[in-house]
């Protein structure tokens, strides 16, 4: 029998619009800043949801060479420059074992805003005007082969598209591959760059977004009575998993270690969440089953808290599925009034937070909760809340009725 390895985080690399690194990210997290604004990436009059959280500061040329910088889209950008952040933070280097090293990433939708940019420039000026780096840009494993290729990594290189939990996914399938043994050590996380008049748009229609453009910074409500939709972000959060043993041995800062991981699917609607929760439940269960751990364990819970009305109902009453009456004492953390909903890039940036948490005993607040909806019976507050969380869940649910939780233990 193979033999079974803990699994640590030692590394974490975030590119949000609440600032680049993860202690910015956090430090700003808890200040209560909000990333959502006016949309000004590009003409958005007219359109139903004009408001987002985007990052203005972002500058490739600090991240990668001017070369990598011509063939590479912004997709691709923020995962090099979130795994070059993860990288320095965990101290780690390739020192040519890259067969012992993976790349597992995750987005809902790749390199499709560039795309986007080049459909326009062929319909205004004809095939010879089209970029050929968009033949290698599109697709969505574009961003961990550029990470592999920035760092020599020949192991398993590994991306999926599954919509708003493909990072939590990408960063569960790479905690597998180190927890069996097929590799020593990963990179992992998710990447979104979805800020384009097409892609954005499509969102509106389709009416999953906020509206309340006259004012942004209240846009994002999660689980509040008057939330009205999601506020559409970008950016990537990538990690550094390896070995506890390495990790150890090394002598380096250990944020937690991931114990258990599970998935679903509703099976039931491409865009509305099963209203009873129950697949969302089965996610959360299976990962407690993998980390061998009961729900009367778990201490603290990171929500996906959409903000969406049929989400968060569904999310809550996963929850109540899970954790019984013993839910109103669990915390519950939903941040994404703060930095907004990067799609694929948001679980990765959840399980950032949920392991500052366990770090500094501190479970953020929903900056944007007036008052809780009835129908979302949680334990979840304007204010931070200081509880010492050795055992935190992270949930992540996406369109295509995909779910994905992640169970995180704090270690001494």
């Amino acid at each position: 029998m193979a033999e079974v390895h803990r699994v640590a985080i030692t590394g974490m690399g975030m590119i949000t619009p609440l600032g680049s690194g993860a202690r910015t990210f956090w430090e700003n997290l808890l200040a209560g800043r909000v990333a959502v604004a006016p949309l000004t990436r590009f003409d958005c009059e007219g359109f139903p949801s004009r408001v987002a959280a985007q990052i203005d500061d972002f500058d490739p040329s600090d991240f990668l060479a001017k070369r990598r910088i011509q063939w590479t889209d912004r997709f691709s950008q923020l995962a090099v420059a979130s795994a070059k952040l993860a990288v320095e933070d965990a101290g780690f280097s390739v020192n040519g074992a890259g067969a012992d090293i993976g790349v597992y990433t995750g987005s809902a939708l790749g390199g499709l805003t560039f795309a986007e940019e080049q459909i326009e420039a062929f319909h205004r000026e004809g095939l010879r005007s089209v970029r050929p780096l968009l033949t290698i840009s599109v697709f969505g494993g574009a961003a961990a082969s550029n990470v592999a290729i920035e760092f020599g990594i020949t192991g398993p290189t590994i991306a999926n598209s599954d919509s708003c939990a493909a990072g939590a996914i990408a960063i569960g399938e790479a905690y597998r591959a180190v927890k069996r043994g097929d590799i020593r050590s990963a990179l992992a996380g998710g990447i979104e760059a979805p800020l384009a008049p097409l892609t954005f748009g499509a969102f509106t229609v389709a009416r999953a977004m906020s509206t309340r453009n006259e004012d942004p910074a209240g846009a994002s409500r999660p689980f509040d009575t008057d939330r009205d939709g999601f506020v559409m972000g970008e950016g990537a959060g990538m990690f550094v998993l390896e070995r506890y043993e390495d990790a150890v041995r090394r002598g380096v800062h250990i944020y937690g270690e991931i114990t258990g991981f599970g998935t679903s699917n509703d099976a039931f609607h491409m865009s509305a969440p099963l209203a009873d929760g129950s697949q969302t439940a089965s996610a959360m269960q299976r990962a407690l089953d993998e980390a061998r751990m009961s729900p009367d364990e778990v201490e603290a819970i990171n929500a996906h808290g959409s903000s969406t009305r049929l989400g968060d109902r569904a999310e809550a009453l996963a929850y109540e599925r899970v954790f019984g009456k013993r839910l109103s004492e669990i915390p519950v953390s939903a941040t994404k009034g703060q930095h907004g909903h990067a799609l694929g890039a948001t679980g990765a940036w959840e399980i950032a937070i949920a392991a500052m948490s366990m770090r500094d005993g501190v479970i953020p607040g929903a900056v944007n909760l007036e008052r809780i909806d009835d129908e979302c019976p949680i334990r979840c507050s304007r204010e931070t809340i200081d509880v010492k969380a050795r055992v935190v869940l992270s949930n992540s649910s996406g369109f295509g009725g995909i779910n994905a939780a992640l169970v995180l233990r704090a270690v001494e």
